[in-house]
């Protein structure tokens, strides 16, 4: 009976033992963080040599050279340059005035002249706003400075094809193409008690010769008889120089007579008609 109890309190006390706690078990995890972990040192030095290679050669030094926007910005610097540097040599004079001219001249006629001695850029002759009639003086353009020293020298004092006339033949003091503005006869003077031998190259000399900013005299002719109205003017390109010359010139020998200066009306002076004309690819200002 008592081995019987004793059994059965054994088994009991078996039975109502708590279980061992669980074994923990290894997180499937760890290799791979480890694995991780030992890659990390190669990338953190494969980045670090990057940066020293990026600090030795920035990027944008290979941008630079590289990128098509940095040609072209080169490109058009160049080109601005070269603008630049065309733009102070179209400043030199390459223009001369052609004085005394017979009324039936035009520019074709001038044009089969000057073309002869070199490359001619423009012609234009001055006409009278009301009788479309040549005032007698022009201006011719070449492609160079050279080549109008080269005619001024050689054609001045020669006679006109066809006629018994000379040439008279100055620098002028503006390109052919530049516009005359409404101040421009601001800058203009009357000159009257004018000789009757006095031309438009007489009275241009007598100014021009103490006035370098001169750019045109002109002697008013009747258009009836062909013979000067006795006065005329000249236009300036300067202001002081101007008012200097009303001044200093007035009563001033022109010839055989004394000048008398004074201002010019604007409706008066230079008034000149501007009309296109073309010949071939020629293109002429007149103005």
């Amino acid at each position: 009976m008592q081995s019987t109890n004793g059994s059965d309190l054994s088994s009991k006390h078996q039975k109502q033992q708590p279980p061992p706690p669980p074994q923990p078990q290894q997180p499937q995890w760890m290799p791979n963080q480890w694995m991780g972990a030992m890659q990390y040192p190669a990338a953190a030095m494969a980045m670090m040599q990057q940066q020293q290679m990026m600090m030795m050669y920035p990027p944008h030094h290979y941008m630079a050279y590289n990128n098509p926007h940095f040609h072209y910005q080169q490109q058009y610097q160049q080109q601005q340059l070269h603008k630049q540097q065309q733009g102070s040599n179209s400043d030199e004079v390459k223009t001369i005035w052609v004085g005394d001219l017979l009324h039936w001249m035009d520019e074709t006629y001038l044009h089969s002249f000057f073309s002869q001695s070199g490359e001619v850029s423009s012609i234009k002759i001055i006409r009278n706003k009301q009788t479309g009639q040549s005032e007698g003086y022009g201006f011719v353009e070449f492609s160079s400075r050279a080549t109008a020293e080269k005619v001024l020298q050689s054609c001045n004092g020669s006679l006109m094809p066809n006629t018994e006339q000379p040439f008279h033949l100055n620098w002028a003091s503006f390109g052919v193409n530049e516009r005359r503005s409404d101040a421009g006869s601001d800058l203009s003077i009357f000159v009257g008690d004018l000789a009757a031998d006095v031309t438009d190259t007489v009275l241009h000399e007598t100014f021009s010769s103490k006035f370098q900013s001169v750019k045109g005299a002109k002697v008013v002719i009747d258009s009836n008889t062909g013979r000067s109205k006795g006065y005329g003017f000249v236009r300036f390109g300067d202001e002081n120089e101007r008012s200097t010359a009303m001044t200093e010139m007035n009563g001033v020998y022109c010839s055989s007579r004394p000048m008398r200066i004074s201002v010019a009306t604007p409706k008066k002076a230079f008034g000149y008609q501007q009309q296109y004309y073309s010949q071939g690819n020629l293109i002429f200002y007149p103005y």
